[in-house]
């Protein structure tokens, strides 16, 4: 894939100025949302830390591993290949019959879900279910929603005439590619964990048959001793994140493609690079005649929006931005007690679909026929928190918007080569705001102004 020519991104996308001329049409009405928005995040933030938890941080085990990695750097910058020699000081015999099955058990159940972002995201689930001290796996399912939210808007109404057809196709490569690659690495580490949970004993000498990093051999086996989620988490994001840089984020293809485009910054300009965490109450939870969840439609009434926690990243191109962001997602989720119950009970009873639909149906729907099928997108949106039945904003479920997609061979070089992959190792801290409810009603409002200009223009 990542050898095909350069093709042209088509007609060419309304600029920045064209949106901005159509929102100073409404710049009073703007600023009011700004400042509403401002104020209601900071109260209902307030609200959401009235009961905090402390995250199981233990520094002295931080040092620890620190040190572990120091020494594997070492060892490697003396000339020792460090995969070569774990291999053949843990395997001098090689593996055990058993130790075969495992692997094979392991591979083919990360090839059966690492099919969609559907399937990731629902496994992701499973294994917190299975072991809640996997802290990292259900951080990774919310912001595996997110990513399918993302993808699915590229085919909504909202981006259909912001972008050309080759900047939807190569963005969605881009957000499908890191997301397919972090399953890739890290779900083969939570099922290695499962197992030695299952048979009582480390299993963790298996790490490097999955192409994990060396650096995380350290981290898993502190967890094995001590079960601090908080720092298995970092280690996790940390990981991650590196294993993406090169990958994907710094990849020529995607940077000639798709970071490098406007495109791409018009998102960040409309304030949706955001991970939201959708919260549910248990009266928002109700279960029909048929069987069939209400979704959010009880919880919207008199123009409410949905409650929403989450933050929003400043620059995806830095990886220390990431990685940073990535520890405050964690410390929100699992630093505040009443967001972490309702993240919860969201994700185990609102099936994920790829559709905006799943956490606001007032606004979204799924059913393109139901959308609105004009513009004055922006209007109807400074006007109203919802929107009528038949004027709502098409958000189409994931498999409606893409297929299946191919990749080529992931390249299997570990990406710790430096003290740099120290960065980062240190406790997550809590941001203050963290209910972004409005500001994320805001980002949606810009994001319809640029649609109404760019559809004036067509």
């Amino acid at each position: 894939m990542m050898s095909e020519p350069l093709q042209p991104d088509g007609p060419k996308s309304p600029g920045l100025g064209a949106v901005l001329k159509e929102m100073l049409f409404s710049l009073p009405s703007m600023v009011s949302e700004v400042v509403k928005s401002k104020t209601a995040g900071i109260a209902a933030s307030s609200r959401l830390r009235e009961e905090r938890v402390s995250l199981d941080w233990n520094e002295a085990s931080a040092r620890t591993v620190y040190t572990e990695i120091e020494d594997l750097l070492r060892r490697s910058s003396q000339g020792r290949n460090l995969d070569e020699h774990l291999a053949a000081s843990q395997f001098p015999d090689g593996l055990s019959s058993a130790d075969e099955v495992i692997i094979r058990e392991i591979e083919d159940a990360v090839s059966r879900s690492n099919v969609s972002n559907l399937t990731r995201t629902e496994a992701y689930l499973k294994c917190y279910q299975a072991y809640p001290e996997l802290h990292w796996s259900f951080l990774a399912h919310m912001v595996s929603r997110n990513a399918g939210w993302n993808m699915s808007d590229l085919r909504g109404g909202q981006m259909y005439p912001l972008l050309s057809e080759a900047s939807k196709e190569n963005t969605y490569r881009f957000l499908e590619r890191c997301n397919a690659l972090i399953f890739q690495d890290a779900y083969p580490q939570l099922l290695l964990y499962m197992k030695s949970r299952e048979v009582g004993s480390s299993l963790f000498y298996l790490l490097p048959h999955f192409h994990v990093s060396r650096f995380m051999q350290p981290f898993w086996e502190r967890f094995w001793l001590e079960r601090g989620s908080a720092l298995l988490a970092v280690g996790l994001i940390i990981n991650e994140q590196n294993y993406i840089e090169t990958r994907v984020v710094r990849h020529p293809y995607f940077q000639n493609r798709v970071t490098d485009k406007a495109n791409f910054h018009l998102h960040s300009w409309a304030g949706l690079n955001q991970i939201i965490f959708p919260l549910l109450d248990e009266e928002d939870a109700m279960i029909t005649p048929s069987g069939e969840r209400s979704s959010f439609e009880s919880r919207c009434p008199e123009g409410r929006i949905p409650r929403l926690a989450g933050r929003i990243l400043g620059d995806f191109s830095s990886l220390n931005a990431r990685i940073t962001f990535g520890k405050s997602l964690y410390a929100l989720l699992f630093g505040l007690t009443s967001l972490r119950s309702g993240t919860e009970a969201f994700a185990s009873r609102i099936p994920h679909t790829g559709s905006r639909a799943d956490y606001w149906p007032g606004l979204f729907t799924p059913n393109k026929e139901e959308a609105l099928s004009t513009g004055l997108e922006g209007t109807e949106l400074l006007e109203q928190g919802n929107l009528p039945a038949g004027k709502r904003l098409y958000a189409p479920q994931l498999l409606d918007a893409w297929g299946d997609t191919s990749y080529e061979p992931i390249s299997r070089e570990d990406w710790m080569q430096d003290h740099s992959a120290l960065d980062g190792l240190s406790k997550p801290q809590q941001p203050y705001l963290c209910d972004i409810s409005f500001e994320h009603r805001l980002g949606i409002i810009k994001t319809a102004f640029a649609h109404d200009a760019a559809d004036s223009v067509h």
